[in-house]
């Protein structure tokens, strides 16, 4: 299995960017991508998540109501189209993908099986 991010760069306070995650390899529907972030001296967070079998989706608080996660299953392409950005989003975003569809958030990062090299993200203000 193969994840590949793209679409990172330096945006001002309040621009917009699209991330994007290839996915390969894998062999079976049921399974979750889904992205992390990790920003300068602080833990990894889950930040979305989608489900391919149910396109069922979770958001982290921290970015609710600015991120947006969808697939386009055709490609194998999960997008984070990312809004209303803050310094504070400033981050490496990380692509991850779990075999299963979890029941929230917290399972879908308590079981990751597979990651992306991650891309930065950086916000000036």
């Amino acid at each position: 299995v193969q994840l590949v991010e793209s679409g990172g760069g330096l945006v001002q306070a309040g621009g917009s960017l699209r991330l994007s995650c290839v996915a390969s390899g894998f062999t079976f529907d049921d399974y979750t991508i889904g992205w992390f972030r990790q920003a300068p001296g602080k833990e990894r967070e889950g930040i979305s998540c989608i489900s391919r079998s149910d396109g069922s989706t979770h958001y982290a608080d921290s970015v609710k109501g600015r991120f947006t996660i969808s697939s386009d299953n055709a490609k194998n392409t999960v997008y984070l189209q990312m809004n209303s950005l803050k310094p504070e989003d400033t981050a490496v975003y990380y692509c991850a993908g779990f075999i299963a569809t979890p029941i929230g958030l917290r399972d879908f990062t308590n079981g990751i099986d597979y990651w992306g090299k991650g891309t930065l993200v950086t916000v000036s203000s």
